[in-house]
């Protein structure tokens, strides 16, 4: 992993989506509350001392409590998602969750000390953007925003966006090489990314 990618990555616990979702009653503040207590929890998390493999069960948890996971998980695997079963995509998005929380969970330990701060919310399209700021030390702020949407029943995030780029897009190009390098055997790949990260 690059440094460049591994700067980014240290704030991607999550991705989303790279598509427009509507917002229908979610107001600003909440939005913006939404993003405040999940920054808190990772915040708590980063400098709580624990372990590597506890660290990574509460990212896990902090995921499926603030993230749009299926969304996510389907945007992540790509057009290959199409063509799954039902039963697959629930595996899929069971083993994308871990994956995710085990691979950026480790990035996050080499920032112990560090924190994101909530600056603005505001209106964009159909959802919400909601701008923050990481600090990490000896390091220059870095722009952070999530997009936050309610379509799914509940208020929360489906997309993230760290100095200006898609993160998901970044993770949705490896998942599609993983499964190229499998042939395209969407099982495999669920299988391997139960270890994966």
């Amino acid at each position: 992993m690059n440094s460049n990618f591994s700067r980014r990555a240290v704030l991607a616990v999550f991705a989303g989506a790279a598509f427009f979702r509507p917002a229908y009653g979610l107001s600003t503040g909440q939005a913006s509350d939404l993003v405040n207590r999940l920054v808190g929890e990772i915040n708590t998390v980063i400098n709580s001392g624990r372990s590597e493999r506890q660290m990574y069960a509460e990212f896990e948890r902090i995921f499926t409590r603030y993230a749009d996971v299926p969304i996510i998980a389907r945007s992540a695997l790509g057009v290959a998602a199409r063509s799954a079963s039902q039963a697959q995509m629930n595996a899929f998005t069971t083993a994308f969750r871990g994956y995710i929380s085990r691979k950026y969970g480790r990035e996050f330990r080499r920032f112990i000390g560090g924190e994101l701060r909530v600056e603005q919310a505001r209106p964009v399209k159909s959802f919400y953007e909601v701008k923050s700021t990481a600090y990490l030390r000896g390091e220059a702020p870095i722009d952070v925003i999530f997009l936050v949407s309610d379509r799914s029943g509940k208020n929360l995030f489906f997309n993230l966006y760290i100095e200006g780029v898609n993160i998901l897009a970044t993770e949705r190009t490896e998942i599609g090489a993983m499964l190229d390098r499998r042939g395209g055997n969407l099982d495999a790949l669920i299988r391997d990314l139960k270890t994966a990260g």
